[in-house]
């Protein structure tokens, strides 16, 4: 058994789907639990984030993956306030071994979406965790059309879409989705190996 939790903060619709398509393909890997888990404002009292259940889902985790909208070039103001509260489990080494990876939207091609997949991946290495990335070439290299990893992201995965004004629902791009639900594959294949690893030593 392998556990798999993927924790993130959506503003708008986007970033929740992409956590739904990691959760799907992680659950597709044999006796993988999945936990997927929002961080809202509700649970930020004073600026600072709290949320003991949370905490503890996450630290009974093999894997965490963060994902966090990308907003003026870095994460969700709300998703670092989550990250900040993380400090806990970095005095207590309570992360430390877990693997971890990340997930990001934007509305525009760049958004500078990899200034916040840089930054989750620099808190996870702070957090002492090993950091999986995505290992899908981009499909369209291959004659492909099924927008796998279209934005030619291998930190994390990226997902873009249109700016909507209409008040219209939130639509990932069906590449992107793609390409979350196959980084979430690869993910919970990859904490099965790891924890076996870790009983074997």
């Amino acid at each position: 058994m392998a556990s798999v939790a993927i924790i993130y903060f959506s503003g708008s619709g986007h970033t929740q789907q992409m956590a739904e398509a990691v959760a799907d393909g992680a659950r597709q890997v044999s006796g993988t639990t999945v936990q997927v888990l929002r961080v809202t404002g509700e649970q930020i009292s004073n600026g600072r984030w709290q949320d003991d259940a949370v905490m503890e889902t996450l630290n009974q985790a093999d894997a965490i993956v963060f994902g966090s909208p990308t907003y003026m070039g870095g994460v969700a103001a709300q998703f670092k306030a989550f990250l900040d509260a993380g400090s806990a489990a970095w005095f207590s080494q309570q992360w430390k071994d877990k693997l971890a990876g990340g997930f990001t939207h934007s509305s525009s091609p760049s958004g500078d979406k990899q200034g916040t997949l840089i930054y989750l991946s620099i808190y996870a290495a702070q957090q002492g965790m090993v950091w999986i990335g995505p290992s899908d070439l981009p499909s369209a290299y291959f004659g492909k059309d099924d927008g796998v990893n279209r934005l030619g992201s291998f930190l994390g995965v990226m997902g873009q879409s249109p700016l909507k004004t209409d008040g219209s629902d939130a639509e990932v791009d069906s590449g992107d989705r793609l390409t979350a639900e196959k980084y979430g594959y690869r993910l919970a294949e990859a904490a099965h190996r790891w924890s076996k690893q870790l009983v074997a030593s």
